[in-house]
Order: C-alpha cells, then sequence, then structure tokens
C-alpha cells in the first residue's frame, strides 16, 4: 500500500475526481479541504436562474459515473450539482472532506508540505493536488458609483434569491454566457430588462432539447449505449479543438457561417441586428451556446443598451448619452479572475520562494500543473491549460491520470520530490506563445482567454496532442530529489 499522504484543495468537480482516483488507486492518507459547507465547486456557487453548462451533459460526466438521468442535451446547473454531490457520496468523497476550513497557507519544509488552514487547522503532507478551479473568484466592475445604488446589486455568482423579479426593473451588465442565461431565463417574468453590452458577442445556433423518459429509460437499460454517446461527443469536440487552433481552418468558416445566419435569421429588426453584430471572428471569445437568447432580446420588455456606462447611480445606471435607465435590480454578470487558481493561498516552495514571486509576471505551469521549485504541488486546470469549449471534466481527467503516474514515481521509493524543471516550463512556454498565434483566439478581440500581452493563456494545439502528452510523464522534464 502506497504511504503518501495527500491534501486535495476543494470539493468542486476536479477535487471530487482527484480523491476517486487516489482512492481507486489505493491511496488512504487523503483529505479533502472545502471552504464551503458541501461540495460542488461553480456549480455549488452559480445559482442565477438559466444556469446551464455549455458542454453537453453526456460529455461533461466522469467517464466512471455516467449518468443516463441527464434532463437536457445542456442540462440545468442544479442538475449538475446534484450530480456531482451523488458521486462524492456514492465514491466515498464525503468522507475524505473537512468542509468549512479554508487552506490559507503551504510552506514546503523538510520535503513535506505544511497546510494551515483559516481554523488554525495543520497538517503535513506529501503531495498537494490544487483543485481550486477556475471560475471560481467573482469579478466586480468598476465603475463610479456602484456602492450607491439604491435598489439590489449582487454579481451573478452571488445571486441574492430573496429579490423579486416579478415586474421589476432589471440591469444586466455583461454579454458572456452567464448574461446571456440569465436573459433568456428571467424577461419574461420582469417588468423590464436592460442588458447593459459592451461587446456583442456570437451566438452559436444549438437546441437543448429535453431528453424523452424512454430514452433515458434505454440508456439505463443499457449501459453500453452510453458509454458510446459519451465516446462520440468526445470524438465530436476533438474535432472542434483541431478547428478553434487553426483560425483558417475550414471547420472554422463553417462555425462563423453559421453563427453569421443564426444572427440574420433570427433578429428581424435591422438596427437591433446591427448593434448584435460582432467586430471580430467568430470563436475568437468563448462561443456562446444558446437557443433563445436572439429571441429573448427582441422581448418587448427587454432593450439591448450599447451606449457605454457613464455612472451608477441610486436611482440606476447613467449611461454617456445622459440617460439614466432606472433599476430595481442591477446584475453583475461581469465574469471571474481566471488567473488566480490557488490565490489567495500563501505558497511557499524551495528556498521560500513563493508562488506569488513566482507569478509575478503571469501565471505559467508546465503542462498547465507543474510550476518549477514547488515540489509535489500538481494543479488540475491549472494556468494555460485546454479551456476553449472543452469538457473541463474530461481535462482533468487526463490530468488526474497523469498525476497519478508522478504520484506512483513518489511512492516506488525512487526519489520524494519532483517539479517542472525551469528549461522545460521555459521551453514549453516559448512553444505554447507561437502555437497560440494560429489560433482563433488571437485573431483581433478582447477575451477572458488573453493574458496581460494580449497571448491567448490557453492550450494552443488540439486536444488529441493533449492527449497524447498526458498518457505518460516524460521524467527528464523534472527536477526529481531522492
Amino acid at each position: 500500500m502506497p504511504s503518501l499522504r495527500f491534501a486535495v484543495i476543494g470539493a468542486g468537480m476536479a477535487g471530487i475526481l482527484s480523491a476517486v482516483k487516489l482512492a481507486e488507486a489505493g491511496y488512504d492518507g487523503v483529505t479533502v479541504y472545502e471552504k464551503a459547507d458541501r461540495p460542488g465547486g461553480t456549480w455549488r456557487e452559480n445559482t442565477y436562474p438559466g444556469l446551464a453548462c455549455d458542454v453537453p451533459s453526456h460529455l461533461y460526466s466522469y467517464s466512471f459515473a455516467l449518468n443516463p438521468g441527464w434532463s437536457h442535451l445542456f442540462s440545468p446547473g442544479p442538475e449538475i450539482q446534484s450530480y456531482l454531490e451523488d458521486v462524492a457520496r456514492r465514491y466515498g468523497v464525503e468522507e475524505m472532506v473537512r468542509y468549512g476550513d479554508e487552506v490559507v497557507g503551504l510552506t514546503w519544509t523538510d520535503g513535506r508540505w505544511q497546510l494551515e488552514t483559516a481554523s488554525g487547522h495543520r497538517d503535513e503532507v506529501d503531495v498537494v493536488i490544487a483543485a481550486t478551479g477556475v471560475l471560481h473568484h467573482p469579478k466586480m466592475p468598476v465603475i463610479d458609483g456602484l456602492e450607491s445604488f439604491a435598489g439590489r446589486a449582487f454579481h451573478s455568482a452571488r445571486w441574492d434569491h430573496s429579490t423579486e423579479l416579478e415586474g421589476a426593473r432589471v440591469g444586466i451588465i455583461g454579454t458572456g454566457s452567464t448574461a446571456v442565461q440569465i436573459t433568456s431565463a428571467i424577461v419574461d417574468r420582469v417588468g423590464s430588462l436592460s442588458l447593459f453590452q459592451r461587446t456583442a458577442q456570437w451566438i452559436a445556433p444549438a437546441e437543448n432539447p429535453p431528453y424523452p423518459e424512454e430514452v433515458r429509460s434505454g440508456f439505463r437499460a443499457d449501459p453500453a449505449s452510453l458509454e458510446e454517446l459519451h465516446r462520440t461527443l468526445s470524438s465530436l469536440f476533438e474535432g472542434f479543438s483541431a478547428s478553434v487552433v487553426n483560425a483558417e481552418s475550414a471547420q472554422m468558416a463553417t462555425l462563423a457561417e453559421a453563427c453569421r445566419v443564426n444572427l440574420e435569421t433570427s433578429v428581424v429588426d435591422p438596427e437591433l441586428r446591427a448593434r448584435l453584430r460582432p467586430d471580430y471572428r467568430a470563436g475568437c471569445k468563448r462561443l456562446v451556446i444558446s437557443p433563445d437568447f436572439y429571441r429573448a432580446i427582441q422581448h418587448p420588455h427587454a432593450e439591448l443598451v450599447t451606449e457605454a456606462i457613464d455612472r451608477i447611480e441610486p436611482g440606476g445606471v447613467r449611461t454617456a448619452d445622459g440617460r439614466l435607465h432606472e433599476l430595481d435590480v442591477l446584475v453583475l454578470a461581469t465574469g471571474f479572475h481566471v488567473d488566480a487558481f490557488l490565490r489567495p493561498i500563501e505558497v511557499s516552495g524551495r528556498d521560500g520562494r513563493t508562488l506569488a514571486q513566482a507569478w509575478a509576471a503571469r501565471p505559467e505551469a508546465y503542462l498547465a500543473l507543474s510550476v518549477p521549485d514547488f515540489p509535489n504541488l500538481f494543479l488540475v486546470n491549472g494556468p494555460n491549460g485546454p479551456v476553449g469549449n472543452f469538457s473541463l471534466i474530461e481535462v482533468a481527467e487526463l490530468q488526474v491520470g497523469y498525476i497519478l503516474k508522478l504520484a506512483a514515481w513518489l511512492a516506488g521509493g525512487t526519489g520524494r520530490q519532483l517539479s517542472a524543471s525551469h528549461p522545460a516550463l521555459e521551453a514549453f512556454e516559448a512553444d505554447r506563445v507561437a502555437a497560440a498565434a494560429n489560433t482563433v483566439w488571437a485573431t483581433g478581440c478582447r477575451s477572458w482567454y488573453l493574458d496581460d500581452r494580449g497571448i491567448p493563456a490557453v492550450w494552443p494545439w488540439t486536444f488529441t496532442r493533449f492527449r497524447q502528452v498526458m498518457a505518460e510523464p516524460d521524467l527528464d522534464a523534472y527536477d526529481r530529489v531522492g
């Protein structure tokens, strides 16, 4: 039985996965640290109306726990949360989790990680797996007067369910997937809806049909058919990954045309259509998937506001044309600090080097999961990984499989420390930056994919290549200490 002790930070999708796979590999010294009172990660934190995943549910599922009961092609957030809670319960993860105790410090001392939580609890472990998520820390907009608003104002990831929407005058700042989902979900309930758009979005035409009960019964009766569907969806998304990393691919041209036709045929008023038409290429930003946004924004109660926001006042939002948009509720669908990763945890690695120092310019990690000078610290869905409209569950499964192979090397007694070497990270980053120039994300738009230099901070190669790289670690890329 391997003797390594593990700390997994976070009990969201990746943390649950890590705990399941560590137990499956025979490691019994595993503690999952979760600052909240239940698992789920982003699906626990986000509870806004219309919440859904933009990856088909039968692909956004653990390969070892496929779910025959998904209600829709793109199932709603509460179903995903229930699914994660069910997997955590069925696979014994709940018994490993220390809830309500946030990790605040990690210090590498004498060949082990010293972990400290907000409650003062301390632990000593051999390996830390950071499953802290990407869409986690809400990004608040910097707008003059925001605090003066007299109505209800909140970030979409901190939805205030005590707020009455029926008949209310609601404003939404933002036009990403979250804002689009909220708009479609509430437009029929509110008195008026003002969507404040800074940047128009390409909307990919995708219906969201429910699965009839006979289909779900068929999946339950024939698990092999469910596995085949998972493989088919995975293959389709693998093909999509090959198109987005080649901006000039025929597939991207086809997708762009589908988005254009969706806009042209769905929006009747030519003036509104013009304001909804992006001035960048489809796919440059993360594609927004919606079957009904164009219907929603043409609702008699809805208004698309494209004038820049000047300030917020007690009565509403004042735009640059001098108009006051009177509101009762203001929703800030303004995204997340996607470059936080482990932060604000204070992490101190070899020779006292801190993660803040290592990431002073920007977050970097070899293959998105190992940082030089931070031995036995592995990130799931870390910096510069595949996040471009792919299934992060499939990404995480490949990464955790890779991490388990590194852990097996540690457990085998050959050595007790592993971290990516500086040359390996430098070579990886040079190759990644060069390849990023060929992707659709680098074709001239502002998006949360871009780093401070304007370079896409995502995996710039095909998903097939990612799968190949994750198949077997190259130990020569790591500093190894016995």
